[in-house]
């Protein structure tokens, strides 16, 4: 067998885009004001001792620069219940939070109302990987709601369903 050797980069989106993933808000209040992004690239169980997750961020992102200055950052995996925020979050254009239910915990991070699961986090290390940073997260609080999540797959986003909580 042979593999494909394309390589150029709208081959490779379409290519990764086969690997089923969550979406996951990761967002903060700066000085008053919301900010966030979106990212597909969020991965749970980095390390346990220290409860680490990551995620990558574009090296060509506007909002990364200013959400890295917040003390912590929430993150959201996105829910069913949360349609249409994952594509407003990521907007470039308008309130990227209005009409979307959050809580910002006393340290600043801002959490998206019926998520999957949200997380309480700060910045633990950054890596550059290419045309990305590697963000390394460090996990101080956690909640899991039940619901189903968002799952991006081939483009599109669908939903799965949730086995009972233990």
């Amino acid at each position: 067998m042979s593999l494909n050797q394309e390589l150029d980069p709208l081959t490779l989106r379409k290519v990764f885009a086969q690997h089923p993933s969550g979406v996951a808000a990761l967002c903060a209040e700066i000085n008053g004001e919301k900010t966030g992004l979106v990212a597909s690239s969020f991965t749970v169980g980095v390390s346990l001792e220290p409860a680490l997750v990551m995620f990558a961020v574009q090296k060509s992102s506007n909002t990364w620069p200013k959400l890295r200055t917040a003390a912590r950052i929430g993150v959201s995996v996105l829910s069913e219940r949360n349609d249409g925020a994952c594509a407003q979050i990521a907007s470039k254009h308008g309130d990227r939070f209005a009409g979307i239910a959050t809580r910002t915990t006393a340290d600043g991070a801002l959490l998206v109302d019926e998520s999957t699961l949200r997380l309480d986090t700060s910045i633990y290390d950054e890596i550059e990987a290419g045309d990305h940073w590697v963000i390394l997260l460090q996990v101080h609080g956690h909640d899991v709601s039940g619901h189903s999540p968002q799952i991006f797959h081939d483009s599109r986003f669908h939903s799965l369903p949730v086995p009972e909580l233990v």
